[in-house]
């Protein structure tokens, strides 16, 4: 505004908000400017929002500051933060205060221009100077070598940033490079090595990838580093035929001086050969890292990453994989990492299988690169294809022994466990020294909290049986006993249910901890604890364990029963509890205590009220299979409950194990009652034959057509009675009817089983309507119901994250 003009500017400050630098030690105030032009009467004329942002840093907080008076310092030094604040301000600077500080702030790190030192070949001895930009640029005009000393004096100023400023605003300067490095790039490396270094100290900073794209130095980034692939491929050729033929003539009788004098000439040919390379190799190697390093700060934007995909970038990194140069394999491994988000990317790195090559830099002296690897290993374990492939190429001992190095340690961890979320192979731990490791690490933590990273691993492995056996080894069982039971640790407690599944020693060690894992079974406990304990006990299918003493010492029936009543708890809770009742039904003593407390009419009401879960109604089921082995059980559910009409109704469930343990239930029942087993007997009938009794009763033929079906009067033979009292509709009665007209038993029973003779008409001619089915008659072995050969239909799911 002219001076003495009437109208003036008003500024105010709104909306001030706090919060946490994400990577440095320094608070984050983001506020609104509104700024309003206001006329001769103090009218608003023109007004304007502008979102601002101010960064506190906070470089003496330390884990020995006081807070308090550091929260009172920063309130009265920044007048954007009101005093009501001040609270805030506390709480925010204690955050920082105990925030741990990983090595991931280093690695997000841009690649600063700094970090780069002029190499072999560019050092000059004169200083740059911004102010003769004009004379580097017109050396940029001159042969080559006149070039490289322009393009390393103008790099020279680059290096600062505080100079890139003043060089974008020199439009000629910049094509000029721009052209060189274009046309001149295959004359020399040290030229393109040198100008891609320029443009590299503008990528650094988003602000001038624009800058960069104009030139499209990108895409000619991608075409030269392709371009210098194929080069080291001809070179390697080269020397492989030198080296072959140097070989050779030593291989080959030499029979003269002449031939000594070749031999000779061929060695020294070789080893000029081999030292060029390795003079070409170093340069190339600078050449194709910062082209990267460009390449890398461009890719933040998704879509010029996307162009980068397209002509194949991930192709191009895998196979520099192979190179030695540790600070070229950091550049790669980065992009890769940074590539590996995407599943196109991941997809890519499968295919040209990169695993196999990072396996090689594990372990690696150099921390950052390890780490690096270790992380795009880590984006790459979650595809199960590649966790295969991390197997095969024999990552797991080698990621055990960085359990040992403390800086690694978290994320060879994170990579084993998802390894070990893979049943295939959880097997492969056993055979190195990381279960050791990790027991461990377990001891140590003493009563502090563990690692969830740690303790998700343990509980992962402990579903190995190999596995189990090493963890229980020393004692161990009886510490982690110790530990869960002293700090009521919960996932403690899942890693000791999945030992407790496993058969033979293993399982025979939890008899000595019976009692403590019964004490919790109390409404005192945690519900969570409780259902672990629970799932343990009822893993304890040990001949040894006498179970209606533990019941009757700890007063556990009322509990079972009060915890079967619908809502009465968690469903998990209760499944367990079922679960538990199918373990302990095994024994006599124990299923006849159970059927006088009433537990059985309790299990169907369950049983009603949870019909649409199959969890539920397996279990159950299996309870009821368990109880019918007992007679006092067994007369239980046959006379007194209506548990046999229920189980003839699940019978033909969509579920297939449901259907199993019914039929095999229900087979017992009909050996031991003969009404059931009409009954059940029929009904199987009905369900085998549905579709052609539905055709009989259903037929509806006319007069003309088959008048035999009908007596004169026009009513059926059938009439209105069931089908299958009709035992004339049989048409053989060898070996099938008995004398009364029933179906014999003994017939239905070699029927299914196959050994129907060739009497009846079944035996001769295949009827697809009654599926020939072996019914199995062995006993579950396991715990839920189902035989060892068999998958398992409830499976406790380990800890994931």
């Amino acid at each position: 505004m002219e001076p003495g003009d009437p109208r003036y500017l008003k500024r105010r400050v709104r909306g001030c908000t706090l919060d946490v630098h994400p990577t440095e030690k320094a608070l984050v105030v983001q506020y609104e400017v509104e700024a309003t032009i206001l006329g001769e009467l103090g009218d608003p004329m023109v007004g304007e929002r502008k979102e601002c942002q101010k960064i506190i840093r906070l470089k003496s907080l330390n884990a020995n500051t006081d807070t308090s008076s550091l929260a009172q310092k920063v309130v009265e030094e920044c007048r954007l933060i009101h005093p009501s604040k001040l609270c805030e301000v506390e709480q925010l600077l204690f955050y920082l205060q105990n925030r741990k500080q990983s090595n991931e702030n280093q690695e997000k790190k841009r690649i600063s221009p700094r970090d780069f030192k002029p190499y072999t070949g560019v050092e000059l001895d004169e200083e740059a100077s911004i102010n003769n930009i004009d004379e580097y640029v017109e050396l940029l005009y001159e042969d080559i070598q006149e070039k490289i000393r322009g393009a390393t004096l103008i790099f020279q100023l680059a290096r600062n940033p505080d100079n890139l400023e003043e060089l974008l605003q020199n439009e000629t300067a910049l094509g000029a490079l721009a052209r060189v490095l274009r046309e001149d790039w295959k004359q020399s490396v040290d030229l393109a090595t040198t100008i891609i270094y320029i443009f590299f100290c503008f990528s650094s900073f988003s602000q001038f990838h624009g800058l960069v794209t104009h030139f499209k130095i990108g895409a000619l980034c991608m075409n030269i580093i392709e371009h210098e692939l194929k080069r080291y491929d001809l070179w390697q050729d080269e020397l492989q035929k030198k080296k072959k033929a140097y070989i050779l003539s030593l291989e080959a009788p030499s029979r003269a001086i002449l031939a000594a004098k070749d031999n000779q000439n061929l060695k020294k040919e070789h080893e000029k050969s081999f030292k060029k390379y390795q003079s070409l190799l170093t340069k190339q190697e600078q050449l194709l890292r910062v082209s990267l390093c460009l390449l890398l700060n461009l890719a933040e934007d998704t879509r010029t990453e996307l162009k980068m995909r397209n002509k194949n970038i991930v192709h191009m990194l895998v196979k520099l994989l192979d190179r030695e140069d540790e600070e070229l394999l950091l550049v790669v491994v980065s992009f890769l990492k940074k590539l590996s988000i995407f599943l196109e990317n991941k997809n890519d790195m499968a295919e040209t299988f990169a695993v196999d090559k990072l396996a090689r830099l594990v372990p690696s002296e150099h921390k950052e690169l390890l780490s690096t690897t270790l992380r795009l290993l880590l984006n790459l374990s979650f595809d199960t294809l590649l966790r295969s492939q991390m197997v095969q190429a024999a990552l797991i001992p080698k990621l055990s022994s960085l359990l040992a190095d403390e800086a690694q340690r978290q994320l060879s961890m994170c990579i084993l466990y998802h390894i070990s979320m893979d049943d295939r192979f959880k097997s492969v731990f056993a055979d190195t020294d990381c279960i050791p490791q990790l027991m461990k690490m377990v001891f140590d933590c003493g009563d502090e909290k563990m690692d969830v990273e740690l303790i998700s691993l343990c509980i992962n492995l402990a579903a190995n049986r190999s596995s189990a056996q090493l963890i229980c080894e020393s004692a161990g069982l009886r510490m982690l006993m110790k530990r869960a039971m002293k700090l009521k640790d919960v996932l403690v407690m899942k890693m000791i249910r999945n030992l407790s599944q496993h058969s033979g020693p293993t399982k025979s060690l939890f008899l000595d901890h019976v009692g403590d894992l019964a004490t919790q079974i109390t409404d005192e406990e945690a519900e969570e604890f409780v259902i672990e304990c629970l799932g343990t006990l009822a893993n304890l299918t040990i001949p040894d364990l006498d179970w209606a003493l533990v019941l009757k010492e700890y007063n556990l029936v009322p509990y079972l029963k009060d915890r079967l009543k619908p809502g009465s708890a968690e469903d998990d809770l209760i499944l367990e509890v079922v679960i538990m009742i199918g373990t302990v039904s095994t024994d006599d003593s124990c299923a006849a205590m159970l059927a006088k407390s009433g537990i059985i009419p309790a299990l169907i009401e369950l049983l009603n009220a949870q019909q649409e879960d199959d969890e539920f109604v397996c279990q159950i089921v299996y309870v009821f299979y368990q109880m019918v082995f007992h007679k006092a059980t067994r007369d239980v559910i046959i006379k007194d409950t209506q548990a046999p009409a229920y189980l003839i109704d699940l019978m033909h469930d969509n579920n297939a194990e449901i259907r199993k343990v019914c039929d095999n239930t229900l087979d017992i029942i009909a050996e031991y009652d003969e009404e059931w087993g009409k009954k059940i007997q029929t009904e199987k009938f009905r369900w085998y034959n549905a579709q052609w009794l539905e055709m009989v009763e259903n037929r509806q033929l006319d007069e003309a057509g088959e008048p035999l079906l009908y007596e004169e009067d026009g009513e059926s033979f059938i009439g209105n009675r069931d089908i299958l009292d009709r035992h004339d509709l049989f048409y053989s009665a060898d070996g099938i009817i008995s004398a009364d007209g029933d179906i014999s038993p003994e017939f239905y029973t070699e029927f299914q089983s196959g050994e129907l003779g060739q009497t009846g008409y079944m035996s001769s001619v295949s009827n697809p309507l009654v599926p020939s089915v072996q019914i199995p008659t062995d006993r579950p072995a396991s715990a839920y119901g189902f035989r060892p050969e068999e998958q398992f239909f409830y499976n406790y799911t380990t800890a994931s994250r």
